[in-house]
């Protein structure tokens, strides 16, 4: 009776693991989607943002951009909030996790299931006064490669 025993409750043992595994894989497979196509996905909901501001720090007055990889999760929260470039050098970059972390989203009406989507931010720093094609090209300087052109 243990000998048969044995192999039913290792086959149970493996269905509860793998039943326990798989969300969380299905949840790491977000599909990545470039911030332009987002609004196919993903409605942001914010008006306003607020941000961690420093007193002081490299670069606070010149014009920066700043890329924060993320993903919406089925909620519209983000998630796995990660400062990926900041262009030139400045201290600005953890205003942009600030800003992101801070940002709500709604699923499009072609997101009825709330798929979570991974896609990026760039946050434009000190801009205002710079021409529309200089701040094209600083905003260009924080693209990141290998989200999808939906």
């Amino acid at each position: 009776m243990k000998t048969m025993l044995r192999p039913m409750l290792q086959g149970l043992c493996l269905t509860l693991v793998a039943a326990a595994v798989t969300p969380v894989l299905a949840q790491s497979q977000a599909r990545m989607v470039g911030p332009e196509h987002l609004s196919a996905h993903w409605i942001m909901l914010n008006t306003k943002v607020d941000a961690d501001i420093p007193n002081s720090g490299r670069n606070l007055d010149k014009p920066v951009c700043a890329a924060v990889s993320y993903e919406i999760g089925s909620d519209g929260v983000p998630r796995d909030v990660q400062l990926r470039k900041v262009a030139p050098d400045s201290d600005l970059g953890q205003v942009a996790v600030s800003i992101v972390k801070n940002l709500r989203y709604g699923p499009s009406l072609t997101n009825r299931g709330s798929e979570p989507i991974a896609t990026y931010y760039v946050v434009p720093f000190n801009t205002t006064t710079m021409d529309p094609a200089q701040k094209a090209k600083l905003v260009a300087a924080c693209q990141l490669p290998g989200y999808a052109q939906d």
